[in-house]
């Protein structure tokens, strides 16, 4: 199976609007095109769809994602509107990827660019972990952990030491994507004794600098998405750049 991540694309309604280095709905374009190439079996878009908040950047996002070859599933980032988003394309809490499970997170704490789950939805968490012992996947839009930019730390998910507390008591979680950094990342974590692979995404609009201490373009990375390969418990994973 292949599952590829795409994150943070911050459409405008307006399609010519530009970012601080390029036009998001043209980047968002040709990220889709390679995506496409890479004929994936499902596609996680980790949150930030819109940068101005409007319906017409969530229905332009739509449109092009129903371009895809096959399923594809949304979460919010802190920049987005949840009844937009559902207006246009359901949010799900959980796919089913048969040897395989996806839970899908949302992190979102309103007006707030930081994340946090909350104990209701950390409750639930563990519920469904307990239900189902299957290698499993978790996306969200917040980094549960220090990608080593001060400013972007801290606005991280707040509440990660009560998440991976939780991860504890669950080794079939293996794999945890986010994306809100702006940049890749691979990590392995450790939780109920083993490693879990954790991984950000480069965006697709503006890339971020990594180890700044304030906010920062990276005005030399381009736009790309992430790979997951899956072979039964196995996994291999890597970022794809896109020229623009």
């Amino acid at each position: 199976m292949r599952l590829i991540q795409i994150t943070d694309s911050h459409l405008h309604a307006d399609k010519q609007a530009r970012s601080r280095a390029g036009v998001p709905w043209r980047q968002f374009q040709l990220v889709l095109e390679a995506v496409i190439a890479e004929r994936p079996d499902v596609v996680v878009f980790t949150g930030d769809i819109s940068q101005d908040e409007t319906a017409a950047s969530y229905a332009h996002a739509r449109e092009a994602l129903s371009t895809l070859p096959c399923p594809w599933f949304w979460i919010p980032g802190n920049h987005d509107q949840l009844e937009l988003m559902i207006a246009e394309h359901p949010l799900l809490e959980e796919v089913d990827l048969e040897q395989w499970r996806l839970l899908l997170l949302n992190t979102q704490v309103a007006g707030k660019p930081h994340g946090e789950l909350g104990s209701d939805a950390l409750s639930a968490l563990a519920k469904r972990l307990e239900q189902d012992d299957r290698p499993t996947m978790i996306a969200m839009h917040h980094p549960p952990v220090d990608v080593g930019a001060a400013w972007m730390d801290a606005i991280g998910l707040q509440d990660r030491d009560a998440f991976w507390q939780l991860l504890s008591a669950y080794p079939q979680v293996k794999i945890i994507l986010f994306g809100h950094a702006h940049q890749a990342y691979a990590q392995h974590h450790q939780a109920a004794g083993a490693d879990i692979g954790v991984y950000g995404c480069p965006a697709m609009a503006d890339q971020f600098l990594p180890g700044a201490d304030a906010f920062a373009i990276d005005e030399a990375s381009r736009p790309g998405y992430r790979v997951v390969d899956i072979h039964g418990q196995e996994w291999q994973t890597w970022i794809e750049r896109v020229e623009v």
